[in-house]
């Protein structure tokens, strides 16, 4: 046997359907189309999300009421009783030590300190936002909440 006389087994190779190549195909005069109508006609213009006059899916479903606030800030939000379990008496909490300790996904966004749970040790949490309860329960427990600009992530180093 040679390259020339290879040949794919039957019925592995499926013939194109030519349509509107004489009544003999079988696909031939209306080529598939049917008789006549809309959808006969070449460009048929049906939209996809027509339902034949029925109420349309869009126009049955109620409007979005309300408006979206474009100034929102999407906040990653951590509450203090989750930083007291997290944390040793004394110690410093930053964003960055939060996403390092998987506390909060990524650094893509905001840190907010809400006031859930109780904390009962002195931490300095350095974060970009906090709820009146957590800035209240932080400085009752005899730790510090300082706010960070939304770029920052760190706090700031002294300069020696």
């Amino acid at each position: 046997m040679k390259q020339h006389e290879l040949r794919p087994p039957e019925g592995a190779r499926k013939a194109r359907k030519r349509v509107g190549r004489g009544t003999g195909s079988g696909h031939g005069k209306t080529a598939g189309r049917g008789m006549m109508g809309q959808r006969a006609r070449s460009h048929h213009g049906i939209r996809p999300y027509f339902e034949g006059g029925q109420l349309p899916l869009v126009r049955r479903l109620p409007k979005k009421r309300g408006f979206t606030n474009i100034f929102r800030i999407p906040y990653r939000v951590v509450n203090v009783g989750r930083l007291a379990e997290l944390f040793q008496p004394g110690e410093t909490v930053t964003p960055r030590i939060l996403a390092e300790r998987g506390v909060v996904r990524n650094l893509k966004r905001p840190v907010k300190v809400l006031g859930e749970g109780e904390i009962g040790q002195p931490l300095h949490i350095y974060a970009h936002a906090f709820s009146e309860s957590a800035r209240s329960k932080v400085l009752a427990a005899g730790g510090s909440c300082t706010l960070l600009d939304p770029e920052v992530f760190d706090p700031p180093v002294a300069q020696s």
